[in-house]
Order: structure tokens, then sequence, then C-alpha cells
């Protein structure tokens, strides 16, 4: 799909666990907006599924028309670029949660759900913290004692990543230069 055809549409959840609503956002259409009771994760997809194949609100006719179900994790640690998601690769986001201990939980929420919900739907997750991951050691070490790094991962990851990295993109393609040529400062406000 183009830019255009994706801009200004969305399904966002809020409140999961402590209440819930829902807002469904399409172009030049009504916007739909509920509360819903949503105690987990699961009831949480249902409902966006649901929603997204609605004869009135939807906009595809059955689940089997999605392809992929891609996630947005903060914290990726390790990972320089986006992955599919297997067991190994959500063992090792799971090992992570100490040092992502905000984000961490409810992202792996969501994608167990997406899996119960859309078994054998390939799951990718794009990571904020890719967008660092060149960083060179001295400007992601703190100065603190070395043993936190290597015990505990304590280091400058980087965060808003996958903003910055839209915004740049963005930048290079409206100025028509590459991005070797642009000094450029971006902004995730």
């Amino acid at each position: 799909m183009s830019e255009k055809i994706l801009a200004g549409r969305y399904v966002l959840v809020e409140q999961i666990g402590i209440g819930g609503a829902i807002t469904h956002k399409r172009p030049g259409q009504p916007t739909y907006a509920e509360s819903y009771p949503m105690p987990t994760h699961n009831e949480a997809i249902e409902l966006v599924l649901k929603l997204l194949t609605d004869a009135e609100w939807g906009v595809i006719k059955s689940v089997d028309e999605i392809g992929a179900v891609g996630h947005r994790f903060a914290h990726g640690g390790k990972f320089q670029s986006s992955q599919v998601l297997t067991q190994a690769e959500m063992e090792y986001l799971e090992s992570i949660v100490p040092i992502n201990p905000l984000h961490g939980p409810p992202a792996i929420k969501g994608i167990e759900a997406c899996r119960r919900l859309m078994p054998g739907k390939p799951l990718v997750c794009v990571f904020d913290t890719s967008f660092y991951a060149t960083l060179p050691d001295y400007a992601y070490i703190y100065p603190i004692p070395y043993e936190y790094y290597e015990k505990y991962q304590v280091r400058r990851y980087g965060f808003h990543g996958t903003s910055h990295r839209y915004v740049t993109e963005r930048a290079e393609k409206i100025l028509g230069k590459p991005l070797s040529e642009l000094k450029v400062i971006t902004c995730h406000l």
C-alpha cells in the first residue's frame, strides 16, 4: 500500500487490564471509538480482529487476509535489525525483561496473544533500539563500573529509533540528497 492509503488509518487499543478503550480511524470515514472491558491482551487482540473484519467498520473481509503481524518492541537488546519471531527470539526477549521492565512484559503479552489468535501467521518484530546498534563502544559504555555492563547489560541503547529512522529517511527523500551529504538532527516529540 502507498503511504497515502495508509496515512491516517489506525486501530488504537488502550487501558488493557484497567478498563479498555478502542479507536478505529479511517480517512474520510467516521471514527469508531468505544470502551470495552479488556482484562487481557487476548480480549484486546480479539476486539481488534473483530473490528478489522466487521461488515460496517472493517477494512478486510477475513483474518485470512492478514499475511503477517508486525510488532514494535521498545528494547531489542542485542538485535540489530527486525526479526521474524521464533521460539529462540521470544526466549531472548523474555530474558531481557530486567532491562526492559516497563515495555517488555506487555509487548510479550501482545505477541503471545497474536500467536494464539492467528496461529501460523508470521510475527515480525521491529526494535526501537536497532537504530542505534552501530554505536561504537565509547558512545554506549557509561562511566560507571564496567562490571555493570558485563553483568547487567547496563549501557546506552537509544530509544524511539523507529521514529528517528523514519524522519531521517523522509528528510533524505524530501531533500533529494543521500544522508551522507546531509547534517540532520531529529527530535522525537
